[in-house]
């Protein structure tokens, strides 16, 4: 992780450019708004949730940072550019769900796969390549499974597969969907070590998360989405029960529970 991020030195970065930032941004699906004029920041060295109830366009938002989703109005720039011209700066882990995981690949073969878009897909990894993958894969704890198949790994070591993938990429800017769905406390707890480590060294780290009763612990930074932006800022100023009652309507006094006692 000392390393200057790929694509995307440090240096020479403006500090003044958000790592994203996602301008007058319309989506929508068979004429249905999915994300309404929304406008949000993403800074470096934070590690940001993005949090909303289902159907509120948070898988929707990432996807169109990605350049994945082509919107009915608006842009997403990463540090001030098109997606396409800062790719090698972002990595990106999408839901464990939504990959095949019957293809015939090991563990550190899917980990090497990172590494591609440095070496552009005409160059074989070599040396270097193999041994920057069995470092990604000893940071997520995963050195013991590099020839097991990925599809013989548990949900929680799939996840972890594809965090050290990411790693390889050597990224500025991580977006994750979901990265803690479905696993167990000791994967959580390694993913959030991991998660805090890249924020620690620059990265700016943005984190599909439905578990509301980890955000304010887990987090620094809430974007909070119903369609439209509820809310974007620090913990403290956006994680309240008004908020979440905006997002989400419901019970009062649960949201405010899980908000917390100084936001109640």
């Amino acid at each position: 992780m000392s390393r200057a991020a790929n694509g995307m030195p440090a240096g020479q970065r403006d500090p003044d450019v958000p790592a994203v930032f996602v301008e007058d941004l319309t989506v929508a699906y068979h004429d249905k708004p999915v994300l309404w004029d929304l406008d949000v920041a993403f800074k470096d060295a934070r590690l940001t949730a993005i949090v909303g109830p289902n159907g509120a366009g948070k898988s929707t938002l990432i996807r169109s940072i990605l350049g994945l989703v082509k919107p009915a109005s608006g842009r997403a720039l990463v540090f001030g550019q098109p997606y396409h011209a800062m790719r090698r700066a972002v990595a990106y882990v999408p839901q464990r769900g939504s990959v095949d995981w019957d293809f015939p690949a090991s563990a550190l073969d899917v980990v090497t796969m990172g590494g591609y878009g440095r070496l552009g897909w005409f160059r074989r990894p070599g040396r270097a390549e193999h041994q920057r993958a069995l470092e990604a894969l000893e940071t997520v704890g995963m050195t013991d499974l590099a020839e097991r198949q990925i599809r013989q790994l548990s949900g929680g070591q799939q996840q972890r597969i594809f965090l050290a993938r990411a790693l390889m990429q050597d990224a500025a800017v991580y977006l994750m969907d979901e990265p803690f769905a479905g696993v167990d406390a000791t994967t959580e707890d390694a993913i959030l070590r991991l998660l805090r480590t890249l924020r620690d060294a620059g990265r700016a780290v943005i984190v599909v998360h439905h578990d509301m009763l980890t955000v304010r612990d887990y987090f620094d930074d809430l974007v909070l989405l119903n369609v439209r932006l509820i809310a974007a800022g620090t913990i403290a100023e956006t994680f309240t029960a008004a908020n979440l009652a905006r997002a989400y309507g419901g019970d009062i006094a649960r949201l405010a529970q899980l908000a917390g006692p100084e936001a109640a």
